[in-house]
């Protein structure tokens, strides 16, 4: 299987990448996917099996949207099997219990409203593609950015912020197993545990953590955007690891 990894610089696209050593990985320094004839003629010189686009940038809609919109319909043309990376920052979080694959995206901020504008134009452009969300990523070969944030001693993090962290190997690793099927539409698939920010913070730390309330956010942030992950535990073999049971029990 040819494996075409989008974004192969980024954090979940070096573990994709670790993972399939046989895979392409390209980045904003091989292709501009906001280049929509670049990214078709891409998909046409290498006419990937399979493309897992893990590309975005969050404070650039053309990156994050118009990207994942070119990168669809160039898997449209040539027959690739397309799995899209999302986020659970598509929902407001006041929902009051995890969100199932069939409520509606209302994004707070801009990033969550172009992850959410791209996943129903990446299924109109390519309706066979799976469309996964996910959440805080953390435990790669190398600190990722939540370690690194841990780790800075004016950080604070909030105690009223829910999410539900996956370690990036068992993202890739679900990731990679999807792509092997032909499930198509959306799917959750993160961490099994419902946790703060707080939490989470001192889970990879070890220790304390400065502590904060979104009342504080210099920006309306969602309270609770846990997901669930029946469907993908259904669907799919790869263990969902809360983290608590990864970074406590490793």
């Amino acid at each position: 299987m040819t494996l075409l990894v989008v974004g192969g610089s980024g954090f979940l696209g070096r573990e994709l990448l670790r993972r399939s050593p046989e895979a392409i990985g390209i980045s904003s320094a091989d292709v501009d996917i906001r280049d929509e004839a670049a990214v078709a003629a891409l998909f046409d010189r290498l006419r990937p099996q399979t493309a897992i686009n893990t590309a975005y940038r969050r404070d650039d809609r053309a990156s994050t949207f118009d990207g994942a919109v070119f990168v669809a319909r160039a898997a449209a043309a040539t027959g690739t099997r397309l799995v899209q990376v999302s986020t659970d920052l598509v929902f407001d979080g006041e929902k009051g219990s995890p969100y199932v694959e069939e409520d509606q995206p209302a994004p707070l901020g801009e990033y969550g409203r172009a992850k959410a504008d791209a996943e129903r134009a990446v299924l109109e452009a390519c309706p066979g593609a799976a469309v996964v969300r996910t959440s805080l990523l953390y435990g790669g070969a190398d600190p990722g950015p939540q370690e690194r944030l841990a780790a800075d001693p004016s950080a604070a993090f909030f105690t009223d912020e829910v999410r539900c962290p996956i370690q990036v190997g068992d993202l890739a690793a679900a990731l990679l197993e999807l792509a092997a099927t032909d499930y198509a539409g959306l799917l959750h698939v993160a961490g099994a545990d419902r946790v703060s920010r707080h939490e989470f913070a001192e889970l990879l730390t070890g220790g304390s953590v400065r502590a904060a309330s979104l009342a504080d956010a210099s920006e309306v942030r969602p309270r609770d955007c846990s997901l669930s992950v029946e469907r993908a535990q259904a669907l799919l073999g790869t263990p969902l690891r809360g983290v608590r049971a990864v970074l406590r029990d490793p």
